[in-house]
């Protein structure tokens, strides 16, 4: 249940300024903003705190190390998205596209199984009952180097929320792993591979991209159609994969792994992506581009918390440090990411957007929360 609510004496991040004044919810809306520091009667008194939209992740890995928080071993799924949920909220974000990986490999070496249908079903039944603190949507992350992903994309619909496909290629040599030592030490670290089946494990996958993986991206990108969904792609590049994507009519680019790449984003109207960790831990932990050389080239427009989600916030803030500009900083996780998926309702404090709503003051550089709503309903 909502309730009205004044946050008043706050620093408000407005589009393309931060500005002293206050703010009114009625109805788990906006109702009204008002500048200057003083305090209405029964209105929350800010202390000068920051007070932003409810961050937008796109993607987030946080899901499903909640159902496998330990190889092997599966969690109770409602038990595990109710966790998710509230850590999410508990670090400002109000709306998450849940990445689930759809394309698997039954057979060979290196095998994983389907998961996503049963998960989303179980996801879409506890937010019906209202059992989640924040807006929950798909991110259908569609792996062309598999056996089964055009079969699994065929059982989501148009009512299963899906807001975004991206299209993953993991073939060792190319993308995120064109550094075959570095995909060597990842998925021996992961699976526990030996010698002989990591080289059985590179040639599976080499040979399955040669054999379905042109038809999956061609047959992703017509679900993703189906479905309403705004498409991304992951990993580019060279300039090439980038010209490719721009032929789908991808808008969206997840985590370009060289700055020649961000560059060609650029030239195609392609809005970049980055991770959080990325920038809060100067470099990439695959060695690709450093998100900060991005930030810096003014190539940067979107953050995603990728596996941490407690990072999205302070990656924000540093990126609004390292710009001189805190309203330009936490844009790359509230309007910038609303308006690539194309969420017209929020991502910015203004009259009629939903009240999705952060409160926090820095504690030295790094951002301390001190409330969360959702649709104005104290979540965190």
């Amino acid at each position: 249940m909502t309730e009205d609510l004044c946050l008043a004496n706050a620093m408000l991040v407005l589009p393309g300024e931060t500005l002293r004044g206050s703010l009114r919810v009625t109805g788990g809306t906006i109702a009204a903003i008002d500048s200057g520091a003083a305090v209405p009667t029964g209105a929350v008194d800010c202390g000068g705190d920051y007070v932003a939209p409810g961050l937008i992740e796109l993607h987030t890995d946080n899901l499903e190390r909640h159902i496998q928080p330990r190889p092997r071993v599966d969690w109770p799924h409602a038990a595990a998205i109710m966790a998710h949920d509230a850590e999410l909220a508990g670090a400002g974000i109000t709306t998450v596209f849940d990445a689930m990986r759809v394309g698997s490999i039954p057979s060979g070496t290196g095998r994983y199984l389907k998961y996503a249908r049963g998960l989303a079903s179980e996801l879409l039944e506890l937010r019906a009952a209202e059992a989640l603190k924040i807006s929950h949507f798909l991110h259908l992350r569609a792996e062309v180097c598999s056996e089964t992903l055009l079969e699994e994309l065929a059982e989501f619909g148009t009512d299963d929320r899906v807001g975004l496909v991206s299209l993953m290629d993991h073939t060792p040599g190319q993308r995120q792993f064109r550094d075959l030592a570095k995909f060597e030490a990842y998925v021996k670290g992961k699976h526990a591979m030996s010698e002989d089946d990591f080289r059985r494990h590179v040639a599976q996958l080499t040979a399955l991209r040669g054999k379905v993986g042109d038809a999956h991206e061609i047959g992703a990108v017509a679900q993703a159609r189906r479905f309403g969904a705004v498409l991304a792609s992951h990993d580019d590049t060279t300039g090439a994969q980038v010209e490719t994507s721009a032929g789908y009519g991808i808008r969206l680019a997840e985590f370009p792994t060289t700055i020649a790449a961000a560059r060609a984003c650029r030239a195609h109207g392609i809005a970049v992506m980055m991770g959080a960790p990325n920038l809060v831990r100067g470099g990439s932990h695959s060695g690709n581009v450093a998100a900060a050389e991005l930030a810096e080239s003014d190539l940067l427009d979107i953050v995603s918390s990728d596996y941490v989600p407690s990072a999205l916030l302070y990656a924000a803030v540093r990126l609004g440090q390292v710009w001189g500009d805190m309203a330009r900083g936490l844009s790359t996780v509230t309007e910038a990411p609303a308006r690539a998926v194309k969420l017209e309702d929020r991502g910015t404090l203004a009259p009629g957007k939903r009240a999705d709503l952060i409160r926090f003051r820095l504690r030295g550089e790094v951002p301390a929360l001190s409330g969360v709503w959702s649709r104005g309903r104290r979540v965190a």
